[in-house]
């Protein structure tokens, strides 16, 4: 397959408040990957806003088949290891835009306006972007070419306000994921906590959780095919 799909990854390895370690959490990205490359789809550079080195979440679960084969492949570590910057990809490459979530997307892929402004000219050019977990982070400064928000009117979900509850870190986020979406318009449902559920709006694909990281992969490969 000829199509490239950008992955966007944090370069926030710390909670600010605590110092403790975050980053982005493995199986959110190991899953899609693995269902792209499966369905053809190798095409893939990875950027994050600093480049180089993007931390992986220390406490990312490492524990399935997937995860171990991911941190053991040659050409996806040399992927997270050395990022892109948003400086050096085009947006108009991509057919797909990624976001994995963990915690550090909250910190600096919720502002980053030059990210968004490249995942904006994706979308709105019919490229597909999907998100999952806090990786719905990224959507928040996205604006399209009419300066409506990416979640306006869209049926969205991400990591729920009682998962952030249930890990004990509603208190060190900078907002509250779930509510930010619904304050830009967005429509957004939820399972129950730690349970799949990806939602698929036309273009636009969200996951609530680790645990749907290889659906949203199987649907991010069916809309680009």
């Amino acid at each position: 397959m000829s199509k490239k799909i950008l992955v966007v990854l944090t370069s926030v390895d710390k909670f600010p408040a605590t110092g403790k370690p975050t980053g982005w959490y493995l199986p959110e990205l190991a899953h899609p990957y693995k269902v792209l490359l499966d369905s053809g789809f190798t095409n893939i550079d990875v950027i994050s806003p600093k480049g180089g080195v993007a931390p992986l979440d220390p406490n990312s679960s490492k524990d399935d088949d997937v995860c171990q084969w991911f941190l053991n492949d040659a050409a996806a570590q040399a992927l997270v290891n050395n990022t892109k910057t948003p400086s050096q990809v085009k947006a108009s490459d991509y057919a797909a835009v990624l976001y994995p979530g963990g915690h550090g997307p909250m910190f600096d892929l919720a502002t980053d306006e030059t990210i968004a402004k490249i995942t904006a000219h994706v979308y709105d050019h019919g490229g597909v972007v999907a998100a999952v977990c806090h990786g719905p982070a990224g959507l928040v400064p996205i604006k399209l070419a009419d300066g409506s928000s990416i979640v306006k009117g869209k049926k969205v979900t991400c990591f729920s306000n009682d998962e952030e509850d249930a890990v004990q870190l509603s208190d060190q986020m900078p907002f509250m994921l779930e509510t930010r979406l619904g304050q830009l318009g967005a429509s957004f449902s939820k399972a129950d906590k730690w349970q799949e559920n990806v939602v698929v709006d036309g273009r636009l694909i969200t996951g609530q959780n680790p645990a749907s990281s290889t659906s949203l992969g199987k649907a991010l490969v069916a809309q680009l095919k």
